[in-house]
């Protein structure tokens, strides 16, 4: 009976030992261990509340300081903006009011008529003489409003132009006129030594023998406006008229007229 050969150990065995990553924890001898009588509190991190060092308090003072006050310039721009939306919408609302109440309309302004006196022209003198013409005009105002009125105040002027050459001015009556009238005032527009030149007097020479002498009107006259018992501040009036007569006698006639209305409120 053979015996039994049990193996030996290979001489090329070596037993292996699985390598760990991770960093071996240091022996309970190394831990830093805190000195007697203290006590160690565990805080979470979002609980953590940080206060500056000393050296940056004032510019943390001065950067809360900024802060608070941009916010508070904020606050009062908006109330500002917020303040002005409101006077618009209730301006808006008022003047929408008024209109749908009253319903203005605006007055209108013709020439009717006009006569000319002391216009003696002729070409053959040289220099030309100096002329001081007398001009009447009738205005004719008409007011179409039914709750408005108009009070025609003093300080009023009319102008008449040739070429932009000022021949004689005058005044308006002051009156008053309710609403829905017509009225028709005649004022007189006088000029004293007007100088014209021989190429102006022989324009208006040439102007009468072709029966169309252009002439302009500018009237300005300050108003009040009454609304019930209500009365505005005072406004100005501005009529420009473009007049053409067939001569600057006292039976011309108004061969056409154009009239441009607008307001001054101030």
């Amino acid at each position: 009976m053979a015996d039994r050969v049990h193996p030996r150990d290979s001489p090329f065995h070596t037993e292996t030992t699985p390598l760990s990553l991770s960093r071996p924890s240091p022996p309970d001898s190394e831990k830093p261990v805190p000195p007697p009588g203290t006590y160690v509190i565990q805080i979470p991190k979002d609980q953590v509340y940080r206060v500056p060092p000393p050296e940056n308090a004032s510019r943390y003072q001065s950067y809360t300081h900024r802060k608070t006050r941009r916010s508070s310039c904020h606050c009062c721009c908006c109330w500002f903006l917020g303040l002005l939306a409101a006077i618009v919408f209730l301006s808006a609302a008022a003047a929408g009011i008024f209109y749908l109440v009253v319903r203005p309309e605006a007055p209108n302004y013709s020439v009717e008529s006009i006569a000319f006196k002391g216009f003696n022209l002729t070409t053959t003198s040289s220099p030309p003489s100096a002329i001081s013409p007398e001009i009447h005009v009738t205005v004719r105002a008409q007011n179409p409003n039914k709750k408005i009125g108009i009070y025609y105040e003093r300080e009023s002027s009319v102008k008449l132009f040739y070429s932009d050459i000022k021949l004689c001015d005058g005044v308006l009556p002051a009156f008053y006129q309710p609403s829905k009238n017509v009225t028709e005032f005649r004022t007189a527009l006088t000029g004293s030594g007007i100088e014209l030149t021989s190429a102006v007097q022989k324009g208006l020479v040439d102007a009468q023998k072709q029966g169309k002498v252009p002439l302009e009107l500018d009237l300005r006259a300050p108003v009040r406006i009454k609304v019930g018992p209500i009365k505005t501040w005072t406004i100005t009036v501005k009529v420009a008229c473009h007049l053409t007569v067939n001569k600057l006698t006292a039976d011309a006639n108004i061969v056409s007229r154009d009239c441009d209305y607008s307001v001054d409120p101030w």
